[in-house]
C-alpha cells in the first residue's frame, strides 16, 4: 500500500551511467497537518541476492575475496573485502539469480538453497533490497574454479574458512561486509553452525 502521505513532484536522472542516480522531489505530510517539500538523491542498482555456503562436518564456509573501489576511497588501504557471494538480479528471480552467481563467483553448483531474510543495506541512499541465502556445499559440488566472469571485470578469490575463523576476522576487522556478517551471525544464532 502506497504512503499516502508522501506525494512524488519530479524525478531528475543525475546520471544513469552505471547504474542510475535520480534526484527525487516529494511533498511529506508532517504530524501537525502541514507538508514539507523536500529533495533527496537515490542510487538505483536494482536488487540483489546474496549466499553464504556452509559445511557442516569440515565446520567451514566459502567466503570471497575481491577489489571494491567504494571502500578503497574510504581508507581501506587495499580495497579488497571479503563478502558472502552475491550479484545483481539481472530480471531473474532471486533463487536463480544466487544459484548463477554461486557458480560464477565459488564455482559451486548448488541446487538446494533456503531463503532466510530479506534486508535493505543503506536505505537512506540506496534502493537496493538484498535477499538472503544459505546453503549447505559438499567438494563434489565444485564443478570449476570459480572466480567470477571476465566479461564483467571480476577477479574474485574464492575462500575456505572455518566458521569459527570468521567470527575472529569480524572482530578484528578483517570482515566488514555487512551482508556477510548478518548471514554469519544468522547461521550463529540459528545454531547452524
Amino acid at each position: 500500500m502506497k504512503n499516502p502521505n508522501i506525494t512524488l513532484l519530479n524525478t531528475e536522472i543525475l546520471s544513469d551511467n552505471w547504474y542510475t542516480l535520480n534526484k527525487v522531489t516529494y511533498s511529506a505530510l508532517k504530524k501537525d497537518g502541514t507538508t514539507e517539500t523536500q529533495s533527496r538523491e537515490a542510487y538505483d542498482r536494482g536488487n540483489g541476492a546474496v549466499i553464504l555456503l556452509y559445511n557442516k562436518l569440515s565446520d567451514t564456509v566459502i567466503l570471497t575475496r575481491q577489489f571494491r573501489l567504494p571502500t578503497y576511497i574510504n581508507g581501506n588501504e587495499t580495497g579488497m573485502l571479503i563478502e558472502a557471494c552475491a550479484g545483481l538480479l539481472d530480471n531473474d528471480n532471486p533463487e536463480d539469480c544466487i544459484k548463477r552467481e554461486t557458480e560464477e563467483e565459488t564455482g559451486y553448483k548448488i541446487s538446494k538453497i533456503e531463503k532466510v531474510f530479506e534486508a535493505y543495506m543503506s536505505p537512506g541512499s540506496v534502493t537496493e533490497i538484498l535477499y538472503f541465502f544459505i546453503a549447505e556445499y559438499s567438494n563434489e559440488m565444485k564443478i570449476t574454479d570459480g572466480g567470477g566472469l571476465e566479461e564483467e571485470g571480476e577477479n574474485i578469490e574464492v575462500l575456505e574458512l572455518s566458521f569459527e575463523e570468521t567470527l575472529k576476522m569480524i572482530d578484528t576487522g578483517e570482515i566488514k561486509d555487512a551482508k556477510t556478517i548478518m548471514l554469519l551471525q544468522h547461521l550463529r544464532i540459528k545454531g547452524i553452525m
